[in-house]
């Protein structure tokens, strides 16, 4: 082992030493796994994408992002980063291939960035060379600023099976929760480009008087899990809800899923927020928490390590900490399952091409952990 591996391993957070037995086999109902340190010594490592030659890209969220051996050596940080906002919920967020990534080698970035007037969610193209990023493209920020309030910036990414599209998801910023509801207003959407980073003509709401043509859907408080349903090619996202109230959606163009009008949660101070969780004009949730969640990430199973997880989404969750499975019948979430709890706070939730499963742990001194068949 190499002294930099030993170091690494040093500066692993009480959390993974919580949860690292890879001696125990952990019986769960669809599967039987270990538990193991994967990788060690990142901070708030948020979002993750795994190359062609088994390498991680993981990002961090105070503005680093790094390179993962299969055996878990982690990389200086790469150069050519874009500038963040790393304070409250922001920073470096999320992190995708492009889906012809081996033959361009382009990536695709979210952060909180500051311009004038305030801070936006903001989506980035680059290229991914040896020597780091190169071509860093700013494509679309999630105006207008905000000048105060450093929550809420949602920042996952997906692609449309077919590559064609990409969708971002974007917290309405919490400091003025009707901005979800304004299509004037790119925060508290899920928004839709094509994969060249264009508005397609398509949308629901291109050409509209009044009404940012990225939108996609709309009346959502911070979504940070967006991921197709594999099985059916529908679109999921998972919400955070305040004090109570987390939600996993089934996103359809055009639609209204209701926050702040509509919610099953309350203010964190107990007081009421509305008296409706449901009305005629907006979509109800495909599954709701409450007491919450606290949802970050979302995947649904694949590969042949974890058979059982076929057909499931898989959630990280922050608070109570763990990792939540929802076997699907279609589209319809069934009987949910509880794993790991009171382990480690999971941010997200990446397979490999073997399909074993990696979890981002969302601590100053977190890491990866690798779940291993038994």
């Amino acid at each position: 082992m190499t002294p930099r591996r030993i170091l690494l391993l040093s500066l692993a957070a009480p959390a993974l030493a919580r949860a690292q037995d890879s001696s125990t086999a952990i019986t769960t109902a669809a599967a039987r796994f270990r538990v193991a340190n994967w990788a060690t010594g990142l901070q708030n490592p948020w979002g993750g994408a795994f190359l062609p030659d088994g390498r991680l890209l993981v990002t961090e969220r105070p503005g680093r992002l790094r390179l993962i051996t299969p055996d878990g050596a982690v990389s200086a940080p790469l150069a050519g980063v874009p500038p963040v906002e790393a304070q409250g919920q922001g920073g470096l967020l999320d992190v995708v291939l492009a889906p012809d990534f081996a033959v361009s080698r382009l990536i695709w970035l979210s952060s909180a960035t500051a311009i004038p007037g305030g801070v936006v969610t903001r989506l980035w193209r680059a290229e991914l060379t040896p020597g780091g990023l190169a071509g860093l493209t700013g494509v679309l920020d999630a105006t207008p600023a905000q000048a105060r309030g450093r929550f809420h910036y949602g920042g996952r990414i997906a692609f449309s099976p077919d590559g064609q599209h990409i969708f971002l998801t974007t917290g309405e910023r919490n400091e003025v929760r009707e901005r979800a509801q304004s299509l004037g207003d790119l925060a508290g959407k899920v928004l839709r480009l094509t994969a060249r980073g264009e508005v397609p003509r398509d949308n629901p709401f291109a050409g509209q008087a009044g009404a940012r043509p990225e939108i996609w859907s709309l009346g959502h408080r911070n979504p940070q899990g967006i991921a197709f349903n594999p099985a059916t090619g529908t679109l999921f996202s998972a919400e955070f809800g305040p004090l109570g109230g987390d939600e996993l959606n089934i996103i359809r163009p055009g639609l209204n899923y209701g926050w702040p009008i509509i919610t099953h949660g309350r203010n964190y101070s107990g007081s009421i927020i509305t008296d409706r969780t449901s009305a005629p004009g907006f979509e109800d949730p495909a599954r709701v928490w409450v007491p919450a969640i606290s949802p970050s990430g979302l995947t649904f199973g694949s590969g042949a390590a974890f058979p059982g997880w076929r057909n499931s989404a898989l959630l990280g969750c922050l608070n109570p900490t763990g990792l939540l499975r929802l076997p699907m019948a279609g589209d319809t979430p069934g009987r949910e399952e509880r794993m790991l709890e009171g382990k480690a706070r999971i941010r997200h939730i990446l397979f490999d091409a073997a399909g074993l499963a990696y979890l981002l742990v969302d601590d100053r001194g977190g890491g990866i952990l690798r779940l291993e068949p038994a």
